[in-house]
């Protein structure tokens, strides 16, 4: 996948990335729409299929909001890439298939607006310039990313699907 890089700090919480105010909806365009609305309001008018959100330390913290994660995938984002994650921000956008690279180098050498060519599944990161190596998810998590969503891999290998290493075609 390549796209844009839209460059964010440390510490982008939930309420950041989805404002509790639209936290209330389940519609698809209404997540769309008021993602980063407050953090980077420019994000929903320019970003594009493919392009990846970066950003450093923390990402994600504060309350279990799974609308913080189905927000950026409803604006078809490859993937977010930050030097680290909370952990229940983690879990809730591999659950839906919202592939999630930890990488400390990129906060540091990525710009906003640089092209990156980005495989979620291995973790590597690519400019015309640089190569990166993140740490993508694996075992159970990466088979729920490769299925599109914890549904979908469970639908597709039934509940045996999260046991072991099989993988689910």
């Amino acid at each position: 996948m390549s796209g844009r890089v839209f460059l964010l700090g440390d510490g982008v919480s939930t309420d950041a990335i989805m404002p509790g105010r639209y936290n209330v909806t389940t519609d698809p365009d209404a997540l769309r729409r008021a993602c980063l609305i407050e953090a980077r309001p420019d994000f929903t008018e320019t970003v594009q299929p493919g392009d990846v959100i970066v950003a450093g330390r923390n990402f994600g913290c504060g309350s279990s909001r799974e609308h913080a994660p189905l927000s950026i995938k409803r604006n078809q984002v490859a993937a977010v890439i930050a030097a680290s994650f909370s952990r229940i921000f983690y879990r809730n956008a591999v659950n839906i298939g919202l592939p999630v690279i930890r990488c400390a180098e990129a906060h540091r050498v990525l710009r906003d607006g640089d092209e990156v060519s980005v495989d979620a599944l291995t973790g590597v990161i690519t400019t015309p310039t640089t190569t990166l190596r993140g740490e993508p998810p694996s075992g159970v998590a990466l088979r729920i990313i490769e299925a599109g969503s914890l549904i979908d891999l469970i639908r597709q290998g039934g509940w045996a699907a999260l046991e072991g290493e099989q993988r689910v075609s």
